[in-house]
């Protein structure tokens, strides 16, 4: 992992996230943890939360303010597609256009489509890698730029 962290850091700034606040759902401690970690140290604001209604809770309660979000798909009470339909119907003002990127040990090409039916843009699969988290944040928050 670690070579994989030098090669992404060295290879381009285009990567870098800093200045993106980031939305992350996820009911389990080290994941929240792990991607939090993973994503600060590349800059960005992570904003931990562990249910769809306190995700939705921070999307309405500060507008405006994230520009992605994460989720956890596999989720107990209300899952993840539950949570991104919930936000989809949300004023834009809000966070209703906010890009958003399923994470989940479901990595089927069923299970992408059907996140992405949902309302995700992008789907990845656990355990997460690093180079591709990061790729897909660059691309969803327009970070990305050829090389």
């Amino acid at each position: 992992m670690w070579e994989t962290l030098d090669t992404l850091n060295g290879k381009t700034q285009s990567l870098i996230l800093e200045g993106l606040c980031i939305l992350a759902v996820d009911d389990q401690a080290d994941s929240r943890d792990l991607i939090k970690w993973m994503l600060e140290d590349f800059g960005a604001e992570v904003v931990v939360v562990t249910s769809a209604k306190e995700a939705i809770a921070a999307l309405t309660e500060s507008p405006g303010k994230y520009d992605l979000l994460l989720a956890d798909i596999g989720m107990p009470e209300e899952d993840g597609f539950s949570l991104i339909r919930q936000v989809r119907e949300l004023e834009a003002e809000v966070g209703g256009q906010i890009p958003a990127a399923a994470i989940t040990a479901y990595a089927t090409e069923q299970e992408r489509q059907k996140a992405i039916d949902a309302g995700f843009q992008m789907h990845l699969a656990k355990p997460i890698d690093l180079t591709q988290l990061v790729l897909v944040i660059a691309n969803l928050s327009g970070r990305a730029t050829d090389e």
